[in-house]
């Protein structure tokens, strides 16, 4: 038999704690953003598109330059961690039309 326990914050199925679902995440809102682009190269800065080109210019650029054993989700959570390579880029980076694969949004300090 089922048992079923339930309060505002969370739902128990059989023993089970379960959260709402974005409960454990944080969207941000800012211009700030971890973006792959094509050919595996990374970068997070403050992105915004050029509406003449169609470009993706990331201001504030940091390259993700390497990161080993801890997967893209541990970057995106711990980008200070001492498994993660973050290089800062002096010049703002031009990304051409559709070669962005997707961006993560991120808070204002990330990788600072």
């Amino acid at each position: 038999m089922t048992s079923v326990n339930a309060s505002v914050e969370t739902i128990s199925i059989n023993g089970v704690q379960y959260a709402p679902v974005g409960s454990q995440t944080t969207v941000h809102s800012g211009n700030r953003a971890v973006c792959v682009i094509d050919r595996g190269w990374i970068f997070a800065g403050n992105v915004e598109t050029d509406e003449v080109t169609g470009e993706l210019v990331i201001h504030n650029a940091i390259h993700v330059f390497r990161w080993e054993s801890i997967g893209f989700t541990g970057v995106l959570a711990n980008p200070k961690d001492s498994k993660v390579t973050l290089k800062t880029s002096p010049y703002p980076v031009r990304v051409p039309a559709g070669s962005v694969i997707f961006t993560v949004p991120v808070d204002e300090n990330w990788g600072k």
